[in-house]
């Protein structure tokens, strides 16, 4: 389309391409990575054709994944990693080993050449941190017990294909030194950028960064400068830009303003991840793809379910129950950005060809396509498969039943949602010489309450099972959580249990009182109405306020 010869013009019609793309991609609940990709092979050379500025595409493409490995290395949370215990640990590198094997066997299987099935396999290992993300606080679902595991072992393969990109990055690098040599200078040159990193850190970045934050733009301005610095550091000495760009984050992410400069980036870092995916999609070779589509449909196949298993496995080994395992493993059955990124990084290092980039390209836009729907509906998918899942549980799964004793010992209430107001209900009930049982489905919440001597359960109101780990002897159930669905499924799970006492939902709307009511709640808490009508009797403990 030779009409595009202006480069503004070429790129306003990139943008609103990607626009359209993205508004179908939306109706179709897609991440935004399928529809860019597609945008990519639409105007690729095998496409409409539309691309005539390519170098300044690769360049923005470029500054795209250093920008997002500087955000992955801002947000690098240890904590959460030492919050979930050893899970994360075990989770993530037993996956990445078991789906880097197996990957391995079955690329061999299907005909690839050594170093292709490796490119492929450890592909393969890698899930989508962003989309991860995203579904789960869509789902409000960030701190139930399967998403912080599952965040725990994303952080590890993180970090693992860091380690990949550094591996591969030097390796594939020209030399006419000795392997031995090369390898030397490569751990050398490593040690001296992070004692350098290291040194920043310690005594300079602190003050710098305090001294930036005065003004939030200029903040934002030098961050993403020490960001290109560094990657273009690490290019200069042999490694990948993208380990610069996470080095550079992680040497940020001890500063007070870590947060304020991840919040700031993330536009940018989308729009600029938006040419990565375009230059990403034209470069597939799209007559090629045809031949891909059975060993596609392989390698998807062994990443939407064969992952999920892995994970469900070395969770129950671990001590889960197979919802947490189901759940957990749903969450990894996709590749991830940085799949694509490494088959970028292997095709300009000259260790795979254009065929294979368009094969995990392809892995790609299947699996993160399917895993979409799976991971939304990942609750009623649950209890259609959960009798089939019982052999991946231990007959007494020990990690989320701390007292194994708690459902036949008796207690007067149990209160769902452990927050200000689950908390506050709780000390009026202690008061008055109830004998109170705490759930909810953040296992930090859990421990707060077990150190103030109480008695706590993990458990997700969404869960049919949970009744049977309950104390159903108890008088009363009380739920504090504002979700209609969940207080409905609350409601459904505890009478199918057969369980005889009362019920108390809560409700922050009227309508939404009355549906609760139908379905079976006993009592519907409204608390905005409460407080208002207690207010009158805290204004008559403070006196006459009119007087």
């Amino acid at each position: 389309m030779e009409v595009f010869t202006d480069t503004f013009l070429e790129f306003a019609a990139l943008l609103g391409i990607a626009v359209i793309a993205g508004l179908i991609g939306r109706f179709l609940k897609q991440p935004l990575i399928v529809s860019f990709i597609a945008v990519g092979l639409l105007v690729g050379p095998y496409g409409i054709d539309l691309i005539r500025s390519g170098e300044k595409i690769h360049l923005l493409s470029e500054m795209g994944i250093a920008v997002l490995l500087f955000a992955v290395g801002l947000k690098l949370d240890i904590s959460l990693i030492r919050s979930t215990g050893r899970v994360a640990l075990f989770a993530g590198l037993g996956q990445v080993l078991f789906t880097s094997i197996f990957g391995y066997i079955i690329c061999l299987g299907l005909g690839f050449e050594p170093v292709t099935s490796i490119y492929i396999a450890v592909a393969l290992t890698f899930s989508s941190t962003i989309i991860i993300v995203k579904l789960l606080s869509d789902k409000k679902e960030i701190q139930s017990l399967h998403g912080q595991i599952s965040i725990g072992f994303l952080i590890i393969q993180d970090i693992v294909v860091i380690i990949a990109m550094i591996v591969l990055s030097a390796v594939g690098t020209p030399a006419e030194t000795s392997l031995t040599r090369e390898f030397v200078e490569v751990v050398l040159k490593g040690i001296g950028l992070m004692i350098l990193i290291i040194l920043l850190m310690r005594y300079v970045l602190g003050w710098l960064t305090s001294l930036m934050a005065r003004t939030p733009e200029l903040l934002v301005l030098f961050s993403l400068a020490w960001a290109i610095a560094l990657a273009a550091l690490s290019d200069y000495l042999g490694f990948s830009k993208e380990v610069g760009a996470f080095l550079g984050g992680i040497s940020l992410a001890a500063t007070p303003y870590r947060e304020v400069i991840a919040g700031r980036l993330t536009s940018l870092r989308d729009f600029l991840l938006l040419f990565f995916f375009i230059h990403l999609g034209s470069q597939v070779n799209v007559p090629l793809l045809g031949q891909q589509i059975f060993p596609a449909i392989i390698l998807s196949l062994f990443v939407l379910i064969g992952n999920p298993i892995i994970v469900m496995i070395i969770l129950g080994l671990m001590g889960y129950r197979k919802r947490t395992g189901f759940l957990s493993g749903l969450n990894v059955a996709q590749i991830s950005e940085f799949s694509l990124i490494l088959a970028a990084l292997g095709l300009s290092l000259g260790q795979i060809d254009e065929e294979t980039l368009g094969l995990i390209t392809l892995v790609g836009l299947f699996t993160i396509s399917i895993s979409t729907y799976l991971i939304m509906y990942s609750h009623q998918l649950y209890e259609k498969v959960s009798p089939a899942l019982s052999v991946f549980e231990k007959k007494k799964p020990d990690k989320e039943i701390q007292d194994e004793h708690a459902p036949k010992a008796h207690f007067d209430v149990i209160i769902f949602g452990l927050g200000m107001y689950g908390n506050n209900i709780a000390r009026s009930l202690e008061s008055h010489g109830y004998k109170v049982f705490g759930v909810d489905f953040d296992p930090r919440a859990v421990k707060r309450w077990q150190r103030k001597g109480r008695v706590a359960q993990y458990g997700d109101a969404d869960d049919p099972e949970l009744p049977e780990i309950m104390p159903l002897n108890a008088q009363c159930v009380i739920s504090t959580i504002e979700d209609k669905q969940l207080s409905l499924a609350l409601i459904k799970y505890f009478k199918h249990a057969g369980y005889r006492g009362k019920i108390a939902v809560t409700s922050y709307t009227g309508r939404t009182a009355k549906e609760l009511e139908l379905a079976g709640a006993d009592l519907v808490l409204l608390p905005f109405k409460d407080a208002v009508e207690s207010i009158p009797e805290k204004l008559k403990s403070l006196g006459n306020p009119g007087g």
